[in-house]
């Protein structure tokens, strides 16, 4: 592991997995905690945004008055991580989106709400991700979108590999913004944090 100064790491605390993707990146060899109000986004060198429900991960963000500091931060190259409802928060455009939904932005896709069905439709398939070496991702999806297209700006890192799904682009990349339809932090597989946090000190 790098001796160099652990980089902190916010996880957006309005709803969602705050707890695990923090262990998760303490593991990785950041300083992770919880995010809520501005002043403790300007305190950060990278930041997660979490699965939860995309429609109220947006009301909250605005309540908690976070949306336009999330949105002048990408626009600074503040790196971002967002899983599922995050990716959705990270796209520029949102497919079946709940009326006047509103996104940070800053990742030239367009992903699909709820793509993958309902929450009993939750399922795990493996992913390869480009850079990650070993096995594939074995990736959770629970309530997940995926990227109908992606524009110049980004590229596609995953794809859903088998069944009737296989194909579907899942996980992201634009510069210093990463996202996955999936959820890393619920597998105990610490490959995409690391990626992150790599990303975070400027080495990916």
């Amino acid at each position: 592991m790098s001796t160099s100064p652990a980089p902190t790491v916010g996880v957006l605390a309005l709803q969602g997995d705050v707890r695990e993707h923090v262990a998760a990146l303490n593991a990785c060899g950041a300083h992770a905690h919880g995010v809520r109000r501005p002043e403790e986004l300007d305190a950060v060198d990278g930041l997660v945004i979490p699965g939860g429900e995309s429609t109220t991960m947006w009301k909250l963000a605005a309540a908690f008055e976070l949306l336009e500091p999330l949105r002048k931060q990408v626009a600074a190259g503040l790196p971002v991580y967002g899983s599922c409802a995050g990716m959705i928060m990270l796209a520029d455009q949102v497919l079946d989106g709940a009326e006047g939904q509103q996104t940070v932005g800053g990742i030239d896709v367009t992903v699909r709400r709820n793509a993958f069905g309902r929450q009993v439709d939750s399922f795990e398939a493996p992913v390869e991700i480009r850079g990650l070496s070993g096995d594939p991702v074995e990736a959770v999806f629970i309530r997940a979108p995926w990227v109908e297209s992606v524009g110049p700006q980004a590229e596609a890192l995953g794809h859903v590999a088998h069944g009737q799904r296989a194909g579907r682009i899942v996980a992201v990349r634009q510069q210093r913004l990463l996202a996955t339809s999936f959820h890393p932090e619920l597998t105990g597989d610490t490959r995409i944090h690391q990626l992150f946090v790599d990303m975070v000190r400027g080495r990916q």
